[in-house]
């Protein structure tokens, strides 16, 4: 079977940056009353849409996506929260706290304190949990992760991962144990530049990683989540090869539902500084333009943005957001100036949240604009043949 690395080397990021520069507001303008009256656009069309020309269209561009986006999926936004298992690593990746060359308290968490957080969300109404690690299978192995499955399917409809690649047979255990997502970021499709921000550890093979998505989907996991991380290269350029990584997974593998996230670099240990900062308008403009793509894709927002941000774009294209989110093993628990508690001692965080607000009020700042949350979609019971 043929795989999305054997696109890759069809995309000349030169060819799309000067298709970029040449686009023109009256070409933005045509493909938008195009979709505006049920025309289907091509999945190259991403580089009109994240063109200059097109951020001076934002407005109607954003009209469009709000329009699309309450036709498709109502005034809803799914909730969900990440929870960090470990923050162990193998891999250098320079613009990660969890890199392991940074001087930082790490820890990992065992199936008692997993469960004692997994709880406290629960408490908060979320029913929809993101389990993460870092890279280091002898402190998060597949048997960890098959028993925390375990222990915590009775509680949660919905259980994603958010860890290190695996083969297809390791998902399939995942899967079998009661884990039904996967969300894994190639981070940036630049092969270069990859090198440069992954100098050592497994994460620097790019095709094994570029390949995740597809054994997971191969394993039978529902949702597949991808994203680059904006700021390792020019986002405009990122967007094409996402889209058309988008694209290929959903033509190839439609049994999974894929979802896009949009995560900017925030302040991390280290101190990586970002060559290519992305604006909010800039944000605003990609996200749209997936939307105005893929009409029937997640769109995925995390706390890594501004409460006020978040807010705005409530109904304009992002249909799933995290809240009240701890990016540390151990951080749903209660502790005092980063003391040790009774599983270890306090461990730092993989980046700095930008939205801090509790759930509960994320939740209320939905309500106000007239949105519902979501806290449940999914049954094992949905299933043909649940386990």
């Amino acid at each position: 079977m043929s795989s999305f690395y054997e696109i890759i080397p069809s995309i000349d990021p030169d060819r799309i940056k000067v298709k970029l520069r040449d686009v023109t507001t009256k070409q933005v303008k045509a493909l938008l009353d195009s979709i505006n009256s049920g025309g289907i656009p091509q999945t190259d069309d991403i580089a009109i849409l994240t063109s200059p020309a097109a951020g001076e269209l934002l407005e109607p561009m954003a009209q469009l996506a709000k329009d699309i986006t309450l036709r498709r999926f109502g005034r809803t936004i799914q909730m969900y929260a990440p929870l960090y298992i470990s923050n162990h690593c193998s891999n250098s990746c320079v613009y990660c706290g969890f890199n392991v060359h940074n001087k930082i308290s790490r820890r990992t968490s065992g199936r008692e304190e997993i469960l004692s957080e997994a709880r406290l969300l629960k408490n908060k109404h979320i029913s929809q949990l993101l389990l993460v690690s870092g890279e280091c299978p002898a402190e998060v192995g597949i048997d960890l992760l098959e028993k925390t499955a375990g222990d915590l399917k009775g509680l949660f409809p919905s259980l994603s991962i958010e860890i290190y690649p695996l083969d297809t047979p390791e998902y399939r255990r995942l899967y079998d144990a009661g884990i039904d997502g996967l969300a894994i970021y190639q981070e940036t499709y630049d092969q270069e530049i990859y090198s440069m921000v992954h100098p050592a550890g497994p994460k620097r093979d790019y095709q094994y990683r570029l390949g995740a998505p597809e054994r997971g989907a191969a394993a039978g996991f529902r949702q597949i989540g991808i994203g680059s991380l904006l700021g390792l290269n020019n986002w405009r350029v990122e967007s094409y090869y996402l889209m058309q990584h988008a694209a290929y997974l959903m033509k190839h593998h439609w049994k999974s539902q894929i979802s896009i996230s949009f995560p900017r670099l925030r302040p991390a240990a280290g101190g990586y500084s970002p060559d290519y900062p992305v604006s909010d308008r800039e944000l605003v403009q990609m996200i749209c333009a997936f939307r105005l793509l893929l009409p029937d894709a997640g769109l995925v927002l995390s706390t890594r943005e501004p409460a006020e941000l978040r807010d705005h774009l409530i109904g304009l294209g992002i249909t799933r957001m995290s809240a009240g989110s701890k990016t540390a093993p151990g951080g749903y628990l209660d502790k005092t100036d980063n003391k040790p508690d009774e599983y270890g001692p306090a461990a730092e965080g993989q980046f700095n949240v930008s939205d801090d607000r509790p759930v509960k009020e994320v939740a209320q700042s939905i309500r106000a604009k007239g949105y519902d949350t979501v806290w449940k979609d999914w049954d094992k019971g949905f299933e043909d043949n649940p386990k």
